[in-house]
C-alpha cells in the first residue's frame, strides 16, 4: 500500500464539517467498544451489524458515509483482536485491553463517499456531513495512477491544518526504478553518539532536533498551562497557546523524518546492499535514562525509509539479528565484553584498535554477507588495507552474487 498525501484548502465551514465527521467516527468506535464489553462472547460480525443499529438510531451517524462507519468499527475490532492475541500468546506485562478513544484525528472512506477530479486537483466528499469540494495542495501528479487503484481516502487533522491521504494499491514492480549497480555493500550501526556509523568508517552526526527545541517546547508548554482553567470552558488564548505548542512538536517530528529520509536515500543510491540491525526499539525505550535520546535519534524512521527506497530502487536490504554485534570481534569472532562507556574495540588477535561503532558495523556486514565472501582473511587484518578493503572486497563478491539470484 502506497500513500500520497496532500494538504486540503477550503472554507471554515468545511473544516467544521470535517471535525464533525471525526467526532462521529470517535462516537461509533466508542459505542462499538461499549457494545462488546456489555455483550461478552460476541464476534466481529455482531459488531459490524451494530453499526447499522447506530445509523438507524442517530441521525448524525446516518449522515456519515457508511464505509466510514465500517472503518470506525474496524478500528474497534482491530484493538479487540490484538488484545485476544496477546492473551493467547501470554506476553508478559499488560495485554493491551481496548481503550475508549478520546483524541481521534482522522476519518477514513473506502470506495464511496468521495469523488476525485484529477485534472483540477480537487476532491469532493459526497456524504451527509456537507464537507463539499476541497483543493489539494501538493507537488505529486494525480495522473500517473488509475482512480480504481485508490483503495481508501483518509482525512487527517493536524496542528497546522487538514490533510488527505490517498492509499493506492500498486504492484512494486510497476514503480521500481532501476539504478546502475555500484558493486558496493555497506552496513550501518545506529547509535546515540552518532546517528549511524557505517562499515566504511564514515559517521553521520545525530541532529538531536528534540534536544535543541526542548527549551522552547517547555516554554510554550508553560505558557499553555498558565491559560488552562480547570472545570471551565477554555478561552481562545488557551486554544492559540495549545496550537503553538502542537505546531512546535510537529516541526520537530517532520525535521526528524526528513533527515532520516535523506540519509536513507543516499545509502540506497550509493550501495547495492545495505545491512542494519533488527532492533526492537519499543523494548529499548523502556530504559528511562536513554528513552528520550533513543526516540530523538529516530532509528525506526531510518529503517522504514531504507526498506521503502530499497523496494523502490530494487536494492537489497538485510536486517540482521542484533545479538553480540557490539561485543564480537570482526577479525577473529572472539566475544569481547564492553561497558556502555567503552568507546573502542580492543582484541588480542592482532586487529588494530577500532571505534566501537565501526567494529559493530563490520560485524553486521559480516552477518549479512556470511556464506558469500567466506572467512575474513588476513587482508582485513592488514593495517594498510584496513581502511578501504571492506567495501571493495565485499562489493566485488557479495553484491554480485546476491543481485544475480
Amino acid at each position: 500500500m502506497f500513500v500520497l498525501e496532500y494538504k486540503l484548502r477550503g472554507k471554515e465551514s468545511q473544516y467544521r464539517a470535517i471535525d464533525e465527521a471525526i467526532r462521529t467516527v470517535q462516537f461509533v468506535r466508542n459505542k462499538c467498544l461499549r457494545y462488546w464489553e456489555d455483550n461478552k462472547g460476541i464476534g466481529q460480525k455482531d459488531i459490524y451489524r451494530y453499526t447499522t443499529v447506530l445509523r438507524n438510531e442517530f441521525d448524525f451517524v446516518k449522515d456519515l458515509n457508511s464505509t466510514a462507519c465500517q472503518q470506525a468499527c474496524e478500528r474497534t475490532w482491530t484493538s479487540i483482536l490484538k488484545f485476544y492475541t496477546n492473551c493467547k500468546q501470554n506476553i508478559p506485562g499488560k495485554k493491551g485491553y481496548p481503550k475508549y478513544s478520546k483524541r481521534t484525528r482522522s476519518v477514513e472512506f473506502k470506495k464511496s463517499g468521495w469523488k476525485l477530479n484529477r485534472d483540477t486537483k480537487r476532491i469532493t466528499f459526497t456524504d451527509g456531513k456537507n464537507i463539499g469540494e476541497l483543493k489539494l495542495i501538493g507537488s505529486r501528479d494525480l495522473l500517473y495512477f488509475q482512480e480504481w487503484q485508490i483503495q481508501r481516502v483518509r482525512i487527517i487533522r493536524r496542528a497546522d491544518g487538514y490533510f488527505v491521504q490517498l492509499m493506492l494499491k500498486l504492484d512494486p514492480r510497476d514503480i521500481t526504478l532501476q539504478l546502475e549497480p555500484t558493486k558496493k555493500c555497506v552496513a550501518i550501526d545506529v547509535g546515540l553518539k552518532y546517528f549511524y556509523c557505517d562499515s566504511n568508517n564514515e559517521t553521520v552526526e545525530c541532529p538531536k532536533y528534540y534536544r535543541k527545541a526542548e527549551k522552547r517546547l517547555n516554554k510554550l508548554n508553560r505558557r499553555k498551562s498558565r491559560k488552562f482553567k480547570k472545570n471551565q470552558k477554555q478561552s481562545k488564548n488557551y486554544i492559540k497557546a495549545r496550537n503553538k505548542y502542537a505546531k512546535a512538536h510537529l516541526k520537530v517530528t517532520r525535521q526528524r523524518e526528513e533527515f532520516a529520509k535523506e540519509k536513507a536515500l543516499r545509502l540506497i543510491q550509493s550501495n547495492d546492499l545495505i545491512a542494519y540491525e533488527d532492533l526492537k526499539v519499543k523494548n529499548l525505550v523502556r530504559n528511562k535514562k536513554l528513552a528520550k535520546s533513543i526516540n530523538d535519534a529516530a532509528w525506526s524512521q531510518l529503517r522504514k525509509w531504507i526498506e521503502y527506497f530499497g523496494l523502490k530502487y530494487g536494492r537489497l536490504t538485510i536486517a540482521v539479528p542484533p545479538h553480540y554485534t557490539t561485543s564480537d570481534c570482526p577479525g577473529c569472532g572472539k566475544r569481547v565484553k564492553k561497558s556502555l562507556s567503552t568507546r573502542t574495540h580492543v582484541c588480542d588477535c592482532g586487529i588494530p584498535v577500532l571505534d566501537r561503532d565501526y567494529a559493530a558495523s563490520l560485524c553486521i556486514l559480516q552477518k549479512a554477507t556470511i556464506g558469500h565472501i567466506g572467512s575474513w582473511s588476513n587482508e582485513i587484518l592488514d593495517l594498510n588495507a584496513w581502511g578501504d578493503t571492506t567495501s571493495i572486497l565485499v562489493g566485488s563478491n557479495t553484491c554480485q552474487s546476491k543481485l544475480s539470484q
